[in-house]
């Protein structure tokens, strides 16, 4: 194997300094302790600094909106206030109207939590958005790192906000009621008052009129040929399990489980195709709150055919109210047993209140989102075809930049490209739109995680520098996500070892034979195992659930070290991404990315009887030849790369029968090893 480039291998340029974690990296380093974490000062690559320069992310000033802020918790006697992310349905990609972290903070990033005191403002984000939060972030707050070691976490530094008998305050329909519990609990330990609810969202007034609507998007029904199994057989197995439990009812608040449940699909998250609702399912009634302006002729006449009852969406915390009560009345009667309501471990604190707190409501992991998460095979299907049609769109977006940067000259930036994907995703067939904002990043921007250009501002694609493009887009019959790292020109050594180390990560885990009961928790050094041996690793997790014409990112599966992901283990039908990477800031990074599905395989033993289970690959896009070192690979892992090549050129191929220079793209970067 190849050492790797010695310290000072490379000419420097003093540029940026950023906080991120010690630990060792490829290419040139000054290291310099400054406070706790280490700050790490990079110089990056001159060939870079054009481009590092469009990337300086704008700060907002927050003294104004802070200081607002802070009246309206004396008003309200609350000593320190939180803002997570999240909105009332704990959904991950949020409606611009609930974007209150954001607009507090001027933090952009999709992950996050802000804590107010009366002289204090903290942020606390995981290492995906280190880099981000550095820029965006002024004066007025403190960068909490997450996972970093003895940066507390932003339910430790609340609570030692409230020491001396403060109170904590927080809008109850945006915390979990698990995390509102373990919260407390820590107020109280550490000498605080207690966690209170403020039922009026403190950052919603502080915002006013310029606070955007909150969306009304249409909703659409869609079809049992892409979905795969009717709403009453869905809704039948869901009573099957509610009688197990022997339960008052379930009430539903993911967005996504309840577009899966009813087979509905809106547009009220970016990217997402879900719509603001709640859902109470009950032994004999199924009721969706939804405002009904969202719902043409034709799905109020399919829900009232599957037996669902409209209500308003504002309706959901009086209904659970007078629930918890007639059923409060039945128990004192004598008419009842000690049933309680369902609600998932994921609902709001709010909602588990009006239903009457622990007495009355059972908190588990949701039966719709296990059953969602195994996907029947008419989507496992629509995932096969969406991901050939995916891939057509991406091969021959690849082949079109490299011609454009390098036979044509031309001057591209990074938005440019990402529209001109969209562009050739928006002509395959059942194409609705993307599945997240497109990650065009070039140079040390792709060393940010979850870079996002900005148009106008963003870097020019440079073809002598890494291109890291994640990307996808959702589809009537699947939604897609993948990722490419490429190089137009020459990539140093280190581009090319970093690459290869990943993608040996990445083919380790699409190789994998487990038995079943494994989870993602104990797979995920299969993906690492490569860049630990060179004392290397990625601050990410290795994969994400996968919707079907849902949520890009989709639990309760996963491969990483978070713990949830060492509670369920996976089932043939689970869909998944496999997306390994290595990010040398300032300069470069790499991430692959391919979606995986799992299935049951024959072993030549089953020992204990069980079955076992591996991947089936459907990402159908090539990797990026010229930054594979074939001296570390193994005869086995060029054997997969050469039969990948080979179902890429077979299933794609056909795309391209009148476009040459596709054609001869694909062909090349499908060659034998």
């Amino acid at each position: 194997m190849r050492i790797l480039r010695p310290l000072s291998a490379l000419p420097v340029t003093p540029r940026v300094a950023l906080s991120i974690a010690s630990k060792p990296k490829l290419g040139p380093r000054l290291w310099n302790i400054n406070n706790s974490p280490i700050t790490i000062i990079f110089r990056p690559n001159p060939r870079y600094q054009s481009t590092w320069a469009a990337i300086e992310m704008e700060k907002v000033n927050t003294t104004a909106r802070l200081a607002e802020l802070r009246k309206l918790m004396s008003e309200n006697e609350v000593d320190v206030y939180i803002v997570p992310s999240e909105d009332s349905h704990s959904s991950e990609y949020i409606a611009p109207s609930d974007a209150r972290r954001a607009f507090i903070s001027g933090f952009t990033g999709s992950a996050g939590c802000a804590v107010v005191t009366h002289d204090k403002a903290a942020l606390a984000t995981d290492g995906r958005y280190f880099n981000q939060a550095s820029k965006q972030l002024d004066e007025n707050w403190v960068l909490l790192k997450q996972g970093i070691q003895d940066v507390p976490t932003w339910q430790e530094w609340s609570a030692d906000q409230a020491v001396d008998g403060k109170v904590v305050g927080v809008d109850p329909t945006l915390v979990t009621s698990g995390t509102a519990k373990k919260l407390s609990e820590k107020i109280k330990k550490s000498g605080g008052k207690e966690l209170i609810p403020v039922e009026e969202n403190l950052v919603d007034k502080v915002w006013g009129v310029d606070r955007p609507p909150q969306p009304n998007e249409p909703v659409i029904v869609l079809s049992d040929k892409f979905a795969g199994k009717d709403v009453k057989t869905k809704l039948a197995d869901l009573r099957k399990e509610l009688e197990k439990k022997k339960s008052l009812g379930f009430v539903v608040s993911m967005l996504d489980e309840i577009a899966w449940l009813f087979n509905l699909r809106g547009n009220d998250i970016p990217y997402n195709p879900v719509f603001l609702s709640y859902a109470i399912i009950t032994a004999d009634e199924a009721t969706l709150y939804v405002n009904s302006s969202k719902l043409d002729s034709k799905c109020q006449s399919y829900l009232a055919e599957n037996g669902v009852v409209i209500k308003p969406y504002e309706d959901i915390f009086g209904d659970a109210t007078a629930l918890r009560k007639s059923a409060t009345a039945k128990k004192t009667e004598g008419t009842s047993d000690n049933k309680k309501f369902l609600i998932s471990n994921r609902a709001s604190w709010a909602l588990k209140r009006a239903l009457g707190g622990e007495d009355m409501v059972e908190e588990i992991r949701s039966p719709i989102g296990d059953s969602k998460a195994v996907k029947n095979e008419t989507e496992l299907e629509g995932m096969r075809a969406c991901h050939i049609r995916d891939g057509a769109a991406l091969i021959e977006f690849f082949a079109w930049l490299e011609d454009q940067l390098i036979v044509k000259k031309a001057t591209i930036d990074e938005v440019e490209a990402a529209d001109k994907l969209e562009a050739l995703r928006a002509k395959q067939k059942d194409f609705v739109g993307l599945s997240f904002s497109t990650i065009s990043s070039t140079g040390p921007n792709a060393a940010v995680i979850h870079y996002k250009p900005e148009r106008g501002s963003c870097a020019t694609v440079d073809p002598n520098a890494v291109y890291l493009c994640d990307s996808g887009a959702q589809y009537l019959d699947g939604t897609t996500d993948t990722t490419r790292t490429l190089h137009f020109g020459e990539p140093t050594e280190a581009e090319i070892e970093a690459y290869t180390l990943v993608l040996k990560g990445n083919i380790a885990l699409d190789r994998a034979v487990f038995p079943k009961g494994t989870t993602g928790f104990a797979l995920d050094g299969l993906a690492r195992q490569f860049l630990w041996q060179q004392g290397l690793d990625y601050r990410h997790g290795t994969g994400h659930g996968v919707g079907s014409y849902l949520n890009v990112h989709e639990g309760p599966i996963g491969i990483g070290t978070r713990i949830q992901f060492s509670e369920v283990a996976l089932s043939p039908g689970n869909v998944i991404s496999d997306e390994p990477g290595y990010y040398e800031d300032g300069n470069f990074g790499i991430r692959i990315e391919n979606i995986i599905m799992v299935k049951e395989v024959q072993t030549k033993h089953k020992f204990g009887d069980k079955p076992y289970l591996g991947f089936e690959h459907v990402t159908m896009v090539p990797y990026c030849r010229k930054l594979i070192d074939s001296s570390l690979l193994t005869d086995a892992e060029k054997a997969w790369l050469n039969d990948y090549n080979t179902d890429i050129w077979n299933k794609t191929k056909g795309y391209f029968e009148k476009d040459e220079l596709t054609t001869a793209w694909l062909k090349r970067e499908t060659e034998f090893f």
